[in-house]
């Protein structure tokens, strides 16, 4: 499948009346155009369309938004540069980009060099880039490989997170809720010490499209019945 074909694929799955809400939402200057299809179905189309670099690269330089979340999910993970991850990383301000980039399965959370590369962006001041790195933190944390972090790797960045919590800006502070969720579900010690920084910062108050969202309840998830279970906590 090449790029036009891709295009043509996803205007017979536009939505109206999220493109109607797209335009709403995004001013002119913005210059992202949309077909309003919600992340579901684009993870769907995805799958049918499957991994291509060539295409990948070719979709993520066009004006619209459907288009860059799916060469997001089909790029390559062998072949994804840390170059182009700091490149795309500078244009991730619509929608759900930011959020394909880093979590939602990514294919920068396979690349050889994720561990190293979101330890540099959590650790660094752009905001931007510290979210995307809890959130690739967030995918390692469900890495069942042999080359994944050991625990003292996430005792580390759990105690990052209780020490930095509260001057994080908010964006930075729901992705840090996410990536303790992600840690304190590998085992009970990971669990217990996530527990304990979650309990002390409470839910997480955040925004959507300006309007107020249920607060992320860290505690609620490391203490639920299914994970009681699986780590016989």
């Amino acid at each position: 499948m090449n790029n036009i074909q891709v295009i043509a694929l996803l205007k017979a799955n536009q939505n109206k009346k999220n493109i109607e809400r797209w335009n709403k939402r995004n001013s002119v200057s913005d210059k992202l155009k949309s077909f309003g299809i919600g992340l579901t179905v684009l993870r769907k189309l995805a799958k049918q369309i499957g991994r291509n670099r060539k295409l990948a690269l070719e979709l993520w330089e066009t004006d619209i938004y459907d288009a860059k979340i799916i060469a997001l999910l089909i790029d390559d993970p062998k072949q994804i540069t840390q170059e182009q991850a700091e490149m795309q990383v500078e244009n991730l301000r619509h929608g759900h980009l930011a959020h394909v980039f880093s979590s939602c399965g990514a294919s920068l959370a396979k690349t050889h060099f994720v561990v190293p590369l979101l330890v540099e962006w959590i650790n660094g001041k752009d905001t931007m880039r510290q979210s995307c790195g809890y959130g690739l933190l967030y995918e390692v944390s469900k890495s069942k490989r042999k080359d994944a972090p050991v625990d003292d790797f996430f005792l580390k960045r759990i105690q990052e997170i209780s020490t930095c919590f509260h001057k994080a800006h908010k964006a930075v502070q729901l992705a840090m809720g996410g990536a303790l969720i992600g840690i304190g579900k590998r085992n009970a010690v990971l669990n217990a010490s996530a527990l304990k920084v979650a309990k002390s910062i409470g839910p997480i108050q955040f925004k959507s499209n300006g309007s107020d969202c249920e607060p992320l309840n860290v505690t609620k998830h490391l203490t639920s019945d299914y994970i009681k279970n699986k780590l016989r906590v």
